[in-house]
């Protein structure tokens, strides 16, 4: 593996260390993996429930360095017990999907608060150095009950870090503030249970490709940039702290028709409409959050909100700034037309592994040949309008409605107006 600046900083770090892994069977914890098993590490302790999860990767990996230990970070004796004598901690382990979280929403509530507070906790117990937290978009503003147990998840990192008394190591007898931080991103591609792999699924048996929306946006993240983005927070997280990575975004159809193009099919749709618990688009940082936020490069840091509990600065001292910034959203960041999907889906591994093992006979249609569709929203405006309900007729929208500026690869750029990549987005004269 190529050692970028990033990775050798951390692996500066985190050299001779012990580090744990929660959730570490799952998409996330599988890729941090690697890149960890890169560094000079001392340990690398798995610690997840998945035990035939646990036993795969011990007979495939064979390492000594990696330690798996069976648990559930819902049990505080487990996560002690994971937790002795460990330096780093990224906590990767929840329940992550929308519709499982909907149904059993008290389970979502032991898995991401109540265990989120075990591992925090133990770790300040033990005298941890960092923890870093996994989160979401859908913590932003939530609507279903997995962003809103993440959301509490935050908290209970800010919570931990903003406590004076916090952090000090006591049982461990070790004086060092444990910093607690955490990690925002938007989806992850290819990971598990993702649409990704439904969709490529979906074409190689024939089956249309089930949408919710056209028009949906989400944001695009490869699983190398959300290891990179949490390697980032690990070497300049600060007490409190939310790091978010800058991402590009495209609409549910553009997706599908790039995948489609990729594997050499026809796109066929079943549209079924927005599902309960889903959103038009996604939230990766509050205005309330940008006001506070630093830019840094690829990054926002996202300062906790240091105020105490007096009453005069949530009640009678505001900020006039604060109106003129709009959330960063999916509808309003740079945006991949089908060309710049494409793009992009050729950099992930996985994909590129699909096409290996079954090559596309046929050559690939490009955006540049396709007519816009009907409805399409390409500038915030138009996203805002969408907003206020003047969206165009469903039977108007199509599988295939035009892509915005791409923000991964220069050659998916258009010559269309969006604000900077990386600027905090400005209110449009147009009002909510």
């Amino acid at each position: 593996m190529a050692r970028t600046p990033l990775t050798a900083t951390a692996a500066r770090a985190l050299r001779g260390k012990t580090v744990l892994i929660t959730g570490g069977t799952g998409s996330f914890g599988r890729a941090v993996l690697e890149r960890l098993r890169a560094m000079d590490l001392a340990q690398i302790r798995i610690f997840s429930r998945d035990e035939l999860k646990q036993e795969l990767m011990r007979v495939e990996l064979s390492d000594p360095k990696i330690q798996f230990i069976i648990g559930d970070v819902r049990s505080r004796e487990s996560v002690d017990a994971a937790m002795r004598g460990v330096d780093y901690v990224f906590h990767a382990a929840a329940l992550k999907q929308v519709p499982s979280c909907e149904f059993f929403p008290m389970q979502a509530v032991y898995t991401n608060i109540i265990g989120s507070h075990n591992v925090v906790e133990s770790a300040i117990a033990h005298g941890v150095d960092r923890v870093i937290c996994l989160s979401t978009d859908k913590a932003v503003q939530p609507v279903n009950a997995m962003g809103m147990t993440k959301a509490l998840m935050e908290k209970v990192a800010l919570s931990a870090a903003r406590d004076p008394l916090a952090g000090t190591g006591r049982s461990a007898g070790r004086a060092r503030r444990t910093v607690v931080a955490a990690v925002r991103y938007g989806n992850v591609m290819y990971s598990r249970g993702s649409v990704i792999p439904l969709f490529v699924s979906q074409i190689r048996a024939g089956r249309p490709l089930t949408i919710t929306e056209p028009g949906m946006t989400r944001f695009l993240l490869p699983l190398s940039g959300a290891i990179d983005l949490i390697l980032f927070a690990f070497t300049h997280a600060q007490p409190g702290d939310i790091f978010i990575r800058k991402s590009p975004a495209c609409t549910v159809a553009d997706l599908a028709q790039g995948t489609a193009d990729l594997l050499g099919a026809p796109l066929q749709v079943h549209h079924i409409g927005m599902r309960h618990g889903e959103k038009l688009y996604e939230t990766l940082a509050s205005r309330e959050e940008l006001r506070r936020a630093e830019d840094m490069g690829d990054y926002w840091r996202v300062r906790m909100d240091g105020r105490g509990l007096e009453y005069a600065k949530y009640f009678t001292e505001g900020d006039t700034g604060e109106a003129e910034i709009d959330d960063y959203t999916s509808h309003n960041t740079d945006r991949l037309d089908v060309e710049g999907v494409r793009r992009l889906l050729l950099t992930l591994p996985e994909m590129r592994a699909e096409l290996a093992a079954s090559p596309v006979a046929a050559a690939v249609p490009t955006s540049a040949a396709r007519a816009p569709a009907a409805g399409a929203t390409s500038s915030r405006g138009g996203a805002r309008r969408k907003r206020a309900g003047a969206s165009a007729p469903a039977q108007a929208r199509t599988a295939s409605p035009r892509g915005a500026p791409g923000a991964s690869d220069a050659a998916a750029r258009t010559t269309q107006a969006r604000p900077a990549a990386g600027t905090v987005p400005r209110r449009a004269r147009t009002r909510r």
